[in-house]
């Protein structure tokens, strides 16, 4: 089209559904197939799960039921007042339309703008939404956003909403839902509603003790002291320290999870950093008052303004209009109860002085080092081989932070075959030098003295704060040998010790490449398993099989199948019940013949291998 044949037709009206499927990146972040925590899927359940949410705050209804089908038809209803009953099509499909925009009826509640739902409907094959009213019901079908019929009548239903919809397969393509992310995101609606009970697919969750139970669930190390609790009428805390390194933030807001923080995070940093420090007296840096911290923090404000329709970063600055601001209530808070606290548990303020303390000396004592390790650092990326750096850099906060990824790799030839066959725009490689030291026991100076660690951590950018990550996926790419297992987990070590939040946040990887080729003149299957193997040699006939011995012998034309659209990634997670330190006492600590029984005690012989 000739850009200057600009003319009335060019001028185009779309109507609302249409808007949003052209554009759902306005509604739902990115679409995504299931296989990150952030896919519109997920998004999708999150708006209508909000809106029953809503409804528990104003005090009507303490269960919601949540069921995901086979056929991945995602089901919720809850037991609220239910809709307005001649209002059921127009909040399902009239944009800037709902109850939300009156304060009166929905206060300090998530969805604002009556967009939610609507998005929702447009964006999925069928949309379904039924209200239960006082012995009626009003129903109304629609297929990406068209409303197809309705249906009124009597019920003996008891009150409340219900909403089935499909998401749209032209838009997510073949979607999967993954029920762990969901598990979590129920876990924290339970933390934040203490007593509402949601159960989803029959399991329930429920929280009596609200971001108490948040903090004892996201540990994943022994905490130095029980963890502090302050409670007011509109907001939360919860804290303490662990043994660790770096910190771990929760925040929320009207229920909502800010992953992005905003506001209230800054302010809570603030004021736990100022409070303290005039608690004890003392001019402590704030970063030594936050290290191994981990906490949560949850405020409800009236008509909260977030930096986009996804909700994951507060952008207001007042409580209420005309109210206090966000920070000073925060400050104020903070320096009348957990001042308070700190006065009446000296034993637990005695434990948070002497892990300040601590923290502060080994800052002091590891600040020389780190700067002629940046030196070092920045000499060396300057003609540094290790690191092939992507095209275009992202940070956290950009739209795109999703498609950046950074592959670990040992040895040359591996490293020479993923640079070859990468995509240059967003893919770096990193390429280590033997096996890196077991880092278990030693203290962080280790990471700037050991040139492997100190290059690793540059290129990662996560010296000053895991915020400034450069790339969402961290892969670690090794051989499937007992050489390339061990490498793995030493790495995976490192990080557990030093950067734990790297993990808690998703971000690390291990990267599955296939162990044998089988082809035959018409067609290559690339399998992962024996069993992959088996299936292949059934469906090929006669064939050639390969086994790959390390990922250099791969090469870069093979490879680009493995880290392109059909790449083959296992998270990196971590369970409530993971200690850090327990696992790496046992796996990476000077116990061997605890480690010697437990390998005895679970050998498996070849019959049992299958081999």
């Amino acid at each position: 089209m000739d850009a200057a044949n600009y003319k009335d037709e060019s001028i185009i009206t779309l109507e609302w559904q249409e808007h949003i499927r052209r554009r759902p990146g306005m509604y739902i972040g990115k679409l995504g197939d299931g296989a990150s925590h952030d896919d519109g899927i997920y998004v999708l359940l999150k708006e209508v799960v909000d809106n029953s949410i809503d409804e528990y705050i104003m005090g009507f209804g303490k269960t919601i039921d949540i069921t995901i089908s086979e056929d991945r038809a995602v089901k919720i209803r809850d037991f609220g007042r239910g809709i307005p009953l001649s209002k059921v099509i127009d909040v399902a499909s009239k944009m800037n339309t709902g109850a939300k925009y009156d304060s009166n009826t929905f206060q300090k509640s998530v969805g604002l703008n009556g967009v939610g739902i609507k998005a929702v409907n447009a964006l999925s094959s069928l949309f379904e939404i039924t209200s239960f009213r006082d012995g009626l019901y009003s129903k109304a079908r629609f297929s990406q956003g068209i409303l197809l019929d309705e249906e009124h009548g009597e019920t003996d239903e008891a009150n409340g909403t219900l909403v089935i919809f499909s998401p749209d397969e032209a838009l997510f393509g073949s979607y999967k839902f993954n029920y762990d992310y969901i598990e979590s995101m129920l876990k924290n609606y339970s933390f934040l509603n203490s007593g509402l009970k949601l159960a989803f697919n029959g399991v329930i969750y429920c929280s009596q003790n609200g971001l108490l139970d948040l903090l004892k669930d996201n540990l994943n190390e022994e905490s130095l002291y029980e963890p502090v609790h302050l409670k007011s009428q509109d907001i939360e805390v919860a804290l303490t320290h662990a043994s660790g390194y770096g910190e771990s933030f929760y925040s929320f807001v009207n229920g909502q999870h800010t992953p992005q923080g905003g506001t209230h995070l800054s302010a809570f940093k603030e004021g736990l950093a100022k409070t303290i420090k005039e608690f004890y007296k003392k001019d402590f840096d704030p970063d030594d008052v936050r290290t191994s911290m981990v906490a949560a923090i949850s405020i409800r404000v009236q008509e909260p303004v977030f930096e986009s329709q996804t909700k994951t970063k507060l952008g207001s600055k007042d409580m209420v209009a005309g109210g206090p601001t966000i920070k000073n209530y925060i400050l104020d808070f903070l320096k009348q109860t957990l001042d308070n606290y700190l006065h009446k548990h000296s034993e637990m303020a005695d434990i948070l002085l002497r892990k300040i303390i601590e923290s502060e000396k080994e800052r002091k004592a590891i600040s020389g080092i780190k700067k002629l390790a940046r030196e070092k650092a920045k000499k060396a990326s300057l003609h540094n081989k290790k690191l092939r750096d992507c095209r275009i850099h992202y940070n956290s906060k950009d739209e795109n932070f999703e498609k950046s990824t950074l592959f670990i790799t040992e040895g040359d030839s591996a490293s020479g075959s993923i640079t070859k066959s990468r995509d240059v725009n967003t893919q770096a490689v990193f390429s280590l030098r033997g096996k890196p030291e077991n880092t278990f026991g030693i203290s962080k100076s280790i990471v700037y003295k050991n040139e492997e660690f100190n290059l690793l951590q540059a290129a990662l950018n996560i010296e000053e704060d895991i915020d400034n990550l450069r790339y969402n996926k961290v892969v670690i790419a090794t051989d499937a040998d007992v050489d390339g297992m061990h490498i793995r987990l030493l790495i995976i070590t490192f990080f557990l010790n030093f950067f734990p939040d790297l993990i808690r946040q998703g971000h690390l990887y291990i990267l599955q490449t296939p162990l044998f080729r089988v082809r035959n003149k018409k067609k290559t299957l690339y399998c992962y398993s024996e069993e992959e193997k088996t299936q292949a040699i059934k469906k090929l006939g006669t064939v050639e099989i390969t086994r790959f011995k390390g990922l250099g012998e791969i090469s870069p034309d093979e490879f680009a199948n493995f880290i392109g659209e059909n790449i083959r990634l296992d998270s990196v997670k971590l369970g409530k019940n993971d200690l850090i330190q327990d696992l790496l006492t046992f796996y990476m600590g000077k116990n061997t013949p605890y480690r010697q029984g437990f390998i005895i005690d679970n050998l498996r012989n070849e019959e049992e291998l299958g081999v």
